[in-house]
């Protein structure tokens, strides 16, 4: 029996493709020991134990950005969680940890490499996180959601993604899709998202370009997050919905995107050829603008930038998009050609070819 050990959390660009290993790793041996490694503080605390793994939490201890005293007690705890990892490790017998970043990744990594177990990391952003840069110095095998990811010895193998996405029959769902959300299954769908809490400039742009949009012959699905501060436009064919819970249907019934270039929706709407405009969150270090490269790259996305994404832009270059079938399907083969389906396979080949090394455990069917 393989024991796995998977570590990361915080936000659901760790849990989620975290999640989605750990799922295939299940079906593929019911006999496999899956163990998750997060914090009790992260969204892990609550979606692992609800898929029914067993979340094993050490402290949560960020890396200090300036000299005060949580940055003298660092050290001290710090060393308390590697050594938490390593008693881990050593008295569950891990095979291998396979890491996707976040604060409980680095003790992670550093705790394997003590123990000589191999390492497998997952980066799901282009721009890379700390953890992950310490880690892939050393790890067996690294992952990457995004060609170029600057990381030593990085393979491409795209995000793992939820088995609904993967398998979504977009066609086939569509009227599925259309009575769910209240649409017409016979117009085309702008679907527009700013992600789980919203964003304001995408949604104060979007319901000010209300008109302008419907009037082009579109529907749009507007689903606005939980701090939206818009109201709806009330214009016949205009649906505005504060959450989806199944973002696989507005995902099915999407003709054209508008959303942040969050590295899950990025791969989502790559991997489905899902033409789309990306508008990467302003704030932070700048992975949004990287994430969204490739396919913008590829002509399969637009980008623009939170400040200039206003009624004027969607008016210049939104509704002649929406308004050129053929651009749009160009666009969409372009998407899909950089964008991977089987990335929840492809990283577990990758945990396999990190098994398969001399002095690691043979890796299962071996």
């Amino acid at each position: 029996m393989t024991t796995y050990l998977l570590a990361g959390g915080g936000t659901a660009g760790h849990v989620n493709p975290l999640l989605a290993v750990a799922d295939r790793l299940r079906e593929r041996d019911p006999a496999a020991d899956v163990l998750v490694l997060g914090t009790a503080e992260g969204l892990e605390s609550r979606l692992v134990p609800a898929r029914g793994y067993e979340l094993l939490t050490i402290e949560k201890v960020p890396f200090p950005r300036r000299p005060n005293g949580a940055a003298l007690r660092f050290p001290g705890r710090f060393r308390r969680s590697v050594r938490a990892v390593a008693d881990v490790i050593a008295e569950r017998g891990v095979d291998v940890v396979v890491g996707f970043g976040g604060y409980v990744a680095t003790p992670a990594y550093l705790a394997a490499r003590r123990a000589g177990v191999p390492v497998a990391i997952h980066e799901a952003n282009a721009k890379p996180g700390l953890a992950n840069r310490l880690g892939a110095r050393f790890a067996a095998r690294v992952g990457v959601a995004f060609r170029g990811t600057p990381l030593p010895r990085a393979e491409f193998v795209g995000m793992p993604l939820r088995r609904e996405i993967e398998t979504l029959d977009r066609v086939g769902r569509r009227a599925e899709a259309a009575e769910l959300f209240g649409l017409d299954p016979a117009r085309p769908v702008l679907l527009v998202t700013g992600g789980s809490l919203g964003a304001r400039r995408i949604n104060r742009t979007m319901v000010g370009s209300a008109s302008s949009v419907v009037g082009a012959g579109w529907q749009v699905l507007h689903v606005t997050g939980a701090a939206s501060d818009v109201d709806d436009p009330g214009i016949d064919g205009y649906r505005m919905v504060e959450y989806a819970d199944r973002m696989d249907l507005a995902l099915a019934i999407a003709d054209v995107a508008v959303s942040r270039a969050g590295a899950a929706t990025v791969s989502e709407l790559s991997a489905l050829g899902i033409p789309a405009v990306y508008v990467p969150y302003p704030v932070g270090n700048g992975e949004q603008r990287f994430n969204a490269a490739d396919v913008v790259g590829a002509g399969g996305g637009l980008l623009v930038d939170d400040a200039a994404f206003l009624p004027e832009w969607v008016e210049r270059e939104l509704v002649p998009l929406l308004a050129d079938r053929e651009r749009r399907s160009e666009m969409g083969r372009a998407a899909a050609s950089v964008g991977a389906l089987d990335g929840t396979d492809r990283m577990v080949a990758l945990v396999d070819g990190a098994l398969a090394l001399p002095g690691a455990p043979p890796s299962p069917g071996a």
